[in-house]
C-alpha cells in the first residue's frame, strides 16, 4: 500500500512499471561497480549520494515494506536470510540510491513545487478516495498510521516524488513515435489477409509399413531424450483448512435458520426470475405524466414507443432480483404482480417505470435438505475469525521444532498425513494421471526445490489453507531402456514418417498451385477435399485458422501458396488471395494506444541512458556495516 501511496501513478515511471525501474537501477549501479562502492566507516548513513545521505530509518522502512510485499506474493512468512536470497536488500538499496540521484539532480536544476500543488495532488490521489470517490481524511490517516508515517513525513516524501516525476517527464515524458515506425507497427497489427485452404489429413498418405527392429533402434538412439522418465518424488502431505478446526456441533439451529431465511439469491435452489421492461425518463415530471397515461389505459409498449425507447433500452430480459444493479428498481420490480407497472422509481441512473411481463417462480430446497451444508459453512466462517487455524499452525510447528516427523506431528494434534507415492513436477503420477494435491502448483514448486530430510516451510493457499509437506523419497530422472518404450518408439516413428510424407505431398501441391493450377483442381486430387475460406485473418490467427498457418500466410506473397502444420497431425495447404492494410487514423483510440505502448519502450532506453549519465557524475558510497545492521544481518 505504501508503494502506491508514494508513487505517482500517471508519471512516466508509473507507466514503465516499478519492476522495470528496479532493473534499470540495478543495471545502472553496475556501471560504477557496485562492489567498489563499499567503504567501511563509523558513519550512521546506509548510503551517500553526493552530499545527501540515505538514513538507516529510510532504508529500514523501505526494506520492511518490500518484505511485506514479498510475503504477500509468496503467501508465507519470509526471514531476513531468505529475503537476501531474493536480493531484496540490494533491490531496496538500488531504488533508494536512484531516487536520491534524481533528488540531487532536481535540486541542482532548481526544481520546486508549492505546498498547494502537493496538497492538490494528495487530494486527487485515488489511493485516498473514500466510497464516494472523493478524498477521505479518515482513510488518509489510517493508511499513514498503518505504514508508520506521520503526515509531515509523508508530505515530505511526496514532495520528492513529485519532483522526480517532473524531472523524468522532462527527460522522456514528451516522446513521440517516429511516423515510419508507427506506420510499420500499424501494418503489423492491422493488416488482414484472405486465404483459401484445404486440410490434408494424415490418412491422405496411406498406410506406413511397420518399421523393422533396426529402424526402431536407430530412431530410439536418435531421440533418447524423448523417452526418458522424469524425476518422481514421494511426498508426505498434511493439509489444514478452516474445516479442519471448525466445530459444526457448536452451531445452533437458530443461526442456521437465520442464514437460510435471509437467502434470496437462490443459493439453496433457483431464485425467482422476472421478465422486465423499463423506460428511463430524464426527469420525474415526465415519468409521472407517463405513469398517469398508463393508469388511464395506455399500454406500456405504446408509452415506450412514444418516447422512441426500444431494443435493449426497453427490454431487461428475464432477470433475478440479485442481478439488478439498482436496489430501488429491484425492490419495486419484484413487488409487482404479473403484467403490473410500477409508479415512478427514483433509480441510480434516472427516474424509471418498470413493467413485469412474466414471472417464473423460484424454487428453494427445504431447510432440512440444506441444514448440514449451512452448519458446516457457519462453522468454517467462525473458524476463520477466531484464530483457531493459527493456533493449530503453531501447535504443528511446535511439534516439528521438537524433532518430530510430519506424520508424528500430525498424530500429536489428532490429524493424519497423506502419502503421495510418486508425482512429477507437473503433478502427474507414473501412469500419467493428475495427482490430487491441494494448491498443487505451489506445493510442487516448493517440493521440487527441496530435498529429503529438509525442514520445509508451510505453504499458504489463496483460500487460507495451510499445507505442510516432506520429501520422503526421490526417484531421479533416467533414461528408459529400449525394451521399456518399444511401443512408444514405434508410434513416434510412424507419426514422424506420416508427417514427412504429408509435407512432401503438400509441397507438390504448393508447387502445382504456384504453377497455375486452381485450388479446385488440387482439392480434387486430394480426395475431393473441402475448400475453406478465411477472410479478415490477422497474424494471431483465428478460431478456424491455426496459428502456424496464419504466421506462414503473412510470410507468403499475395497470389502464392504455402503449407503449415494443422491440428491432430494434419497439414494445411493454403493460397493467399489478398492483403488489406486499413488507412491509419492518427486520431483513433487504437492509434493512440499503439503510440503509448511503443512510446514507453523508447522512453525506457532514454531513461536508462539518463540515469547512467547521472550516476557517472556523482560520488556514491555504500556503508556495509550500517546497511547490515539496519536489517539485522551480517556482512556475508
Amino acid at each position: 500500500m505504501l508503494e502506491s501511496m508514494r508513487s505517482v501513478q500517471n508519471s512516466l515511471i508509473g507507466k514503465i512499471g516499478m519492476a522495470l525501474i528496479f532493473l534499470l537501477i540495478i543495471v545502472g549501479l553496475s556501471f560504477f561497480g557496485f562492489a567498489d562502492l563499499f567503504r567501511t566507516s563509523s558513519a550512521t548513513w546506509v548510503a551517500r549520494v553526493g552530499n545527501r545521505d540515505i538514513s538507516v530509518e529510510t532504508y529500514r522502512r523501505g526494506y520492511q515494506i518490500a518484505m511485506q510485499q514479498l510475503e504477500q506474493r509468496l503467501r508465507k512468512p519470509v526471514t531476513s536470510a531468505q529475503a537476501r536470497q531474493y536480493g531484496l536488500d540490494q533491490q531496496v538499496l538500488s531504488r533508494l540510491v536512484t531516487d536520491t540521484i534524481l533528488d540531487v539532480e532536481a535540486d541542482k536544476l532548481g526544481l520546486a513545487i508549492s505546498e498547494a500543488q502537493i496538497g492538490k495532488a494528495v487530494v486527487d490521489d485515488p489511493t485516498f478516495a473514500g466510497p464516494g470517490g472523493k478524498f477521505d481524511r479518515d482513510r488518509f490517516n489510517t493508511l499513514l498510521r498503518n505504514n508508520g508515517l506521520t503526515e509531515q513525513s509523508f508530505l515530505r516524501d511526496q514532495r520528492q516524488t513529485y519532483l522526480r516525476q517532473e524531472l523524468v517527464d522532462g527527460v522522456a515524458g514528451a516522446l513521440s513515435v517516429p511516423k515510419a515506425a508507427l506506420d510499420a507497427l500499424h501494418r503489423l497489427q492491422a493488416e488482414t489477409r484472405s486465404i483459401d485452404m484445404i486440410v490434408l489429413p494424415p490418412t491422405l498418405v496411406g498406410d506406413v509399413p511397420a518399421p523393422d527392429a533396426a529402424a526402431l533402434q536407430t530412431y530410439y538412439d536418435a531421440h533418447k531424450s524423448e523417452f526418458s522418465a522424469p524425476e518422481f518424488r514421494k511426498l508426505v502431505i498434511l493439509a489444514t483448512s478452516p474445516a479442519t478446526v471448525a466445530k459444526p456441533e457448536a452451531v445452533s439451529e437458530a443461526e442456521m435458520r437465520r442464514l437460510y431465511e435471509a437467502d434470496e439469491g437462490g443459493r439453496f435452489g433457483q431464485p425467482e426470475r422476472r421478465t422486465l421492461k423499463q423506460i428511463v425518463f430524464p426527469n420525474e415530471a415526465d415519468a409521472q405524466a407517463a405513469s398517469a397515461q398508463i393508469k388511464a389505459g395506455k399500454s406500456f409498449a405504446d408509452a415506450a414507443a412514444e418516447r422512441n425507447v426500444s431494443g435493449k433500452e426497453l427490454d431487461l430480459g428475464a432477470v433475478t432480483k440479485g442481478s439488478l444493479f439498482d436496489k430501488a428498481v429491484a425492490d419495486a420490480a419484484f413487488a409487482l404482480p404479473a403484467d403490473g407497472t410500477s409508479d415512478p422509481i427514483k433509480g441510480t441512473f434516472g427516474t424509471v417505470l418498470i413493467h413485469v411481463t412474466a414471472i417464473e417462480a423460484g424454487t428453494k430446497k427445504t431447510f432440512e435438505e440444506v441444514a448440514p451444508a449451512i452448519r458446516q459453512e457457519i462453522a468454517n466462517s467462525a473458524a476463520r475469525t477466531r484464530d483457531a487455524l493459527r493456533d493449530l499452525h503453531d501447535k504443528i510447528e511446535d511439534q516439528r521444532a521438537s524433532g518430530k516427523t510430519l506424520a508424528e506431528a500430525a498424530k500429536a494434534v489428532g490429524l493424519e498425513v497423506r502419502t503421495v507415492d510418486a508425482v512429477d513436477a507437473t503433478g502427474h503420477d507414473p501412469a500419467g494421471a493428475l495427482v490430487d494435491i491441494p494448491d498443487r502448483d505451489d506445493v510442487l514448486r516448493a517440493a521440487f526445490a527441496s530435498d529429503v530430510g529438509v525442514d520445509t516451510d508451510v505453504v499458504q493457499s489463496r483460500a487460507g489453507d495451510q499445507i505442510w509437506f516432506e520429501v520422503a523419497g526421490i526417484d531421479p530422472a533416467h533414461q528408459r531402456k529400449f525394451d521399456e518404450v518399444k511401443a512408444q518408439v514405434e508410434q513416434a516413428l510412424r507419426k514422424d514418417e506420416i508427417a514427412k510424407r504429408l509435407v512432401a505431398k503438400a509441397d507438390e501441391w504448393v508447387k502445382a498451385l504456384n504453377g497455375g493450377q486452381t485450388m479446385e483442381q488440387v482439392a480434387a486430387s486430394a480426395n475431393n477435399a473441402e475448400i475453406k475460406h478465411a477472410s479478415d485473418l490477422k497474424r494471431a490467427g483465428a478460431d478456424d485458422v491455426p496459428g502456424p498457418v496464419a504466421v506462414k500466410a503473412f510470410d507468403t506473397a499475395v497470389g502464392s501458396a504455402g503449407s503449415a502444420d494443422g491440428s491432430d497431425g494434419s497439414r494445411i495447404l493454403f493460397k493467399v488471395l489478398d492483403s488489406v492494410v486499413p488507412t491509419m487514423d492518427p486520431d483513433a483510440p487504437e492509434t493512440e494506444q499503439l503510440q503509448g505502448q511503443y512510446r514507453n519502450l523508447f522512453a525506457d532506453d532514454i531513461l536508462a541512458a539518463y540515469l547512467s549519465r547521472l550516476e557517472g557524475t556523482m560520488t556514491i558510497k555504500i556503508n556495509p556495516t550500517v546497511l547490515n545492521s539496519a536489517i539485522g544481518g551480517d556482512n556475508g
